[in-house]
């Protein structure tokens, strides 16, 4: 029993793994390293929120081997990621980078969260500085009782 449960952790842990087929490894360990980061930080373009590495889409395995391609071309990191960028867009980069197109996105939601926090606490403000009870003056509550009691009368 205890073989069974190694088994299916060691599947489950493996899922990510089986992404990557056999021929798509190169043989230069230094190279399939530098490979396996780039692939890392680039979206796979059909599941969106996983790398390259981690999807077993057909464009995601094409991307793997056009990484490995570009760096047995002899490219750089940057180069490749360049290269990719160029032909796909920034989309497919999985963290997006911090440039004047791009300000909008990394300053949008701070900027939301601290507009709905003063809101907030101009709500709490308001609601502390209304009267007690129902905010009638005794004359107000007098008129108003006077005119419950000649609706009960009718």
């Amino acid at each position: 029993m205890t073989w069974l449960r190694i088994l299916l952790i060691a599947l489950l842990l493996s899922g990510p793994a089986l992404a990557l087929s056999p021929d798509e490894i190169l043989d230069d360990p230094v190279l399939e390293q530098r490979a396996r980061e780039i692939s890392s930080g680039l979206r796979c373009l059909v599941c969106q929120n996983q790398s390259i590495d981690d999807s077993d889409a057909d464009l995601a395995k094409d991307l793997r081997v056009l990484v490995r391609e570009r760096l047995v071309a002899g490219d750089s990191d940057d180069g490749v990621r360049d290269y990719i960028v160029a032909r796909y867009g920034e989309y497919v980069l999985l963290n997006p980078v911090v440039a004047g197109h791009t300000l909008l996105l990394w300053i949008a939601a701070p900027v939301l969260l601290l507009i709905g926090l003063i809101g907030v606490v101009f709500a709490a403000r308001r609601q502390r500085a209304l009267p007690a009870g129902n905010g009638l003056t005794s004359d107000e509550q007098a008129a108003l009782d006077a005119l419950a009691a000649s609706d009960r009368d009718k």
